[in-house]
């Protein structure tokens, strides 16, 4: 019998596609990621099963929806307001914002509280070309719909690159600060693409900190246990206020703490983003009675396992297939 009793409850990022709208220089190949079957892709149901057990049997902490990009996924909204009726304390999105004008409304009436939208120039060419074919008055159309909407906290993830978008990001924050936004710098991370550019691309938050520090007044605030981000109440010359965070995954590893599990939209459960392993699942999920018993338990249990601890990232896998 497997004790699945926790002191920490577990954090669930549930990937609904893997299926991209953009193909982001860092994430994803220039000719996108392969489509994948209908029948290869975990049905809603299946999904919710296993936050049904992780709730069950672990705790849960929060569900974080994710791709590839979510909003690609047909039934995206009903998915999102039947996790919503399962009570998680925390309930979130993460877009590229190129659908979500038409969509912010009706997710907030689903029962999403809050949402993350991927930011990474306020230069409409960078912003096409980093993207791969994006166009920025879509994301920033999406963010005001967010906001309209009362989706709260809208986040803004910033991921800085070297001589692409880190001359950006003063403007970025005090862009996010106008509208009431939280604003994330991310560093990059060596997976997929990145890994071969990495050297080039990667700037770490310290550098990112103290450009931020010229023009806004940045005081730290406590830091939770098990967060990613570090975050700073800035405040700018005219008085506005907001938070600015950042997610240092080379410089200040977050492992300590870390109860975040991975569930890809093919059914593979990953423990660990530096370590992209994990078991499948699926067999699992599409077999109703390992729902109830402890093979589905162990297998999370393996997967909390697999936490790195620190030490350099080791997976070549995409970001839309482990999810973001």
């Amino acid at each position: 019998m497997v004790k699945s009793e926790q002191v920490w409850p577990i954090s669930l990022r549930l990937s609904v596609t893997d299926q991209c709208q953009l193909h982001c220089i860092y994430c994803a190949p220039p000719d996108g990621v392969e489509q994948l079957s209908f029948a290869e892709l975990l049905s809603f149901e299946e999904m919710l099963s296993f936050v049904w057990i992780v709730k069950r049997r672990f705790g849960l902490s929060k569900v974080h929806i994710t791709g590839g990009e979510p909003l690609l996924r047909p039934g995206v909204t009903d998915f999102v307001a039947t996790v919503a009726r399962e009570n998680v304390a925390d309930l979130a999105l993460t877009t590229n914002g190129q659908l979500l004008g038409a969509i912010a409304l009706e997710l907030k009436r689903a029962g999403l509280p809050r949402i993350n939208i991927s930011l990474d120039s306020l230069n409409h060419e960078t912003f096409r070309w980093l993207t791969r074919g994006g166009e920025l008055r879509h994301t920033l159309a999406g963010i005001e719909a967010a906001l309209q909407s009362g989706l709260s906290p809208v986040k803004l993830n910033v991921t800085v690159l070297r001589n692409v978008n880190n001359h950006e990001v003063v403007d970025i924050a005090r862009y996010g600060l106008e509208r009431g936004c939280e604003v994330r710098f991310l560093e990059l991370m060596p997976i997929g693409p990145a890994a071969d550019r990495f050297g080039d691309l990667f700037v770490a938050s310290a550098e990112v900190r103290a450009k931020l520090g010229e023009a806004f007044h940045l005081k730290p605030t406590p830091l939770m246990y098990g967060k990613s981000s570090m975050n700073y109440l800035a405040r700018d010359a005219h008085g506005r206020k907001g938070i600015i965070g950042f997610i240092s995954s080379q410089t200040a590893p977050f492992c300590c703490g870390c109860r975040r599990l991975r569930l890809t939209a093919t059914g593979q459960l990953i423990g660990c983003l530096a370590r992209g392993e994990g078991p499948d699942i699926r067999p699992l999920l599409r077999d109703g009675d390992s729902c109830d018993g402890e093979t589905l338990v162990e297998a999370i249990h393996g997967a909390l396992c697999l936490k790195r601890n620190g030490g350099p990232f080791r997976t070549r896998e995409l970001m839309a297939r482990v999810g973001g």
